[in-house]
């Protein structure tokens, strides 16, 4: 079982939402956090509301543009190296392919899928030496199904999937573990934030989003998973139907996808 207290636990994308949530159950936990995020103020606001302010340090990074193995340095600098890695800061997408402008999609893919391998990569060697760690993808629903009005996005999560499951074949017997969450909804402000075919904000909370599961919830169920060390996590609510449809009614699921209503 992986356990949270004591550790070293460093959350990126940790300034809201789902990010947040796990920082402020960990930190209650007795982990020592690093947390990352592009807004200092946020972060030192989430700081300001863990269990052990003292225990929690703020590591402001712009995930897009940044140094792997200087942020991997900088995150071990304050408790040590890092025994738990949550890559949770991600963009969505809320525009369709043929409006989406090329450098849209390398935006979503720098963030959602090049920054988590960077940071993996960053951490693997020093959690080898010290015989384990444990790596938390938050990924998305979307990374298993192909939904519309987010290919871009899909399409990074997809790629976090395998990335994550080669990684796991290649380094379960150096002790690491690897631990991929798909959310569904969850009110966070992931649609208002999420990107529009010429790079702007998308400004509009969803109502499926809206209507999601709360944040907290969510990171309990993650949490769980963690320390239960499973491969795989599915949080959320109705949504996750859809999954069990894909498998059992691949042409069923098919047909209700493409006549989905679409969200933006």
């Amino acid at each position: 079982m992986t356990k949270l207290k004591d550790q070293v636990v460093w959350i990126t994308g940790a300034s809201s939402g789902i990010g947040e949530a796990l920082a402020l159950q960990a930190a209650h936990a007795g982990a020592r956090l690093v947390l990352t995020a592009r807004r200092k103020i946020e972060l030192e606001r989430v700081r300001s509301l863990c269990a052990y302010p003292k225990q929690v340090a703020v590591l402001p990074l712009d995930l897009t543009d940044f140094d792997a193995t200087a942020a991997a340095e900088a995150a071990a600098a304050f408790f040590g190296p890092v025994n738990i890695l949550v890559n949770n800061a991600g963009w969505s997408q809320r525009s369709a392919l043929v409006e989406t402008q090329m450098d849209v999609y390398r935006k979503l893919m720098e963030l959602d899928y090049f920054a988590p391998v960077a940071l993996t990569r960053a951490v693997v060697p020093t959690m080898r030496e010290q015989g384990g760690g444990h790596i938390i993808m938050i990924s998305s629903v979307a990374g298993k199904i192909g939904v519309p009005l987010r290919s871009g996005y899909s399409a990074a999560k997809h790629a976090l999937a395998g990335f994550t499951e080669a990684a796991r074949a290649e380094l379960w017997r150096d002790g690491l573990k690897f631990t991929v969450i798909y959310p569904g909804y969850v009110r966070t402000p992931i649609s208002a934030n999420a990107l529009e075919g010429d790079g702007s904000a998308h400004n509009i909370m969803d109502a499926s989003t809206e209507n999601g599961i709360s944040p907290e919830s969510c990171a309990e169920e993650i949490w769980d998973g963690v320390i239960e060390n499973d491969e795989e996590v599915y949080v959320g609510g109705r949504e996750l139907a859809y999954l069990r449809l894909k498998r059992y009614a691949p042409r069923l699921f098919s047909f209700a996808l493409k006549r989905a209503r679409r969200t933006a």
